[in-house]
């Protein structure tokens, strides 16, 4: 038989089974993803170009080439940022970007992605390589980001080289920042898109808005 001084032992352990329990469970991390919805309304109004498209491995600083989130929190004063390990894209962030570039911009022109396939044989492709010059994500406020884009044929030697600088405001908390990044992205590919229609197009200025 029991003694009251085992079941209390036994429930003692049983309450600090349960806490460690909660714990764990509230301190699992949360993933976040660029990608765009399936059904995105502006895709049709772009129009199709056609043809395929490949995008290089990006440019970024270092900081940023990470699954977790890199961000200035609320109130921090001077350089430095936070790396959140509760917060983090599904992929690393280098990747989680080039895949939901790779796909919008597709997606934007009716073209065929090629970047994870390989080129096809006898067919042009054309070549797109993203840098990634700023990305400040300052919680309660905005997402800051910065880019530059080059296009290139593969059967043309010139190249065309073009630049985005964007802010969108996240004026929640982190689940904010991830969505002022997803709309900077999502705005990256439809400024990269319209450059390479207006190239096609021979237009003077191919970058313009």
């Amino acid at each position: 038989m029991r003694t009251p001084s085992s079941r209390t032992a036994g429930l003692a352990a049983l309450a600090a089974f349960l806490v460690l329990a909660g714990c764990a469970s509230s301190s699992a991390p949360q993933f976040y993803s660029l990608a765009e919805p399936e059904a995105a309304p502006r895709t049709a109004a772009v129009g199709a170009a056609g043809g395929y498209i490949e995008l290089a491995p990006l440019a970024l600083p270092e900081r940023l080439a990470r699954p977790q989130l890199v961000v200035r929190l609320k109130g921090a004063e001077g350089p430095q940022v936070d790396v959140l390990e509760q917060h983090r894209w599904a992929s690393s962030f280098d990747n989680e970007l080039r895949d939901a570039l790779a796909s919008g911009i597709a997606q934007r022109l009716g073209a065929v992605d090629v970047t994870k396939s390989g080129r096809p044989r006898g067919q042009p492709v054309l070549r797109i390589a993203v840098q990634v010059q700023q990305l400040d994500a300052i919680e309660g406020s905005r997402v800051d980001a910065g880019f530059s884009w080059t296009l290139r044929r593969t059967e043309e030697g010139a190249s065309l080289g073009c630049q985005l600088f964007v802010s969108e405001p996240a004026s929640g908390g982190i689940d904010a920042l991830a969505l002022g990044t997803r709309r900077a992205a999502a705005r990256l590919a439809d400024a990269v898109a319209h450059s390479i229609k207006a190239q096609q197009a021979g237009a003077a200025s191919p970058c313009g808005a």
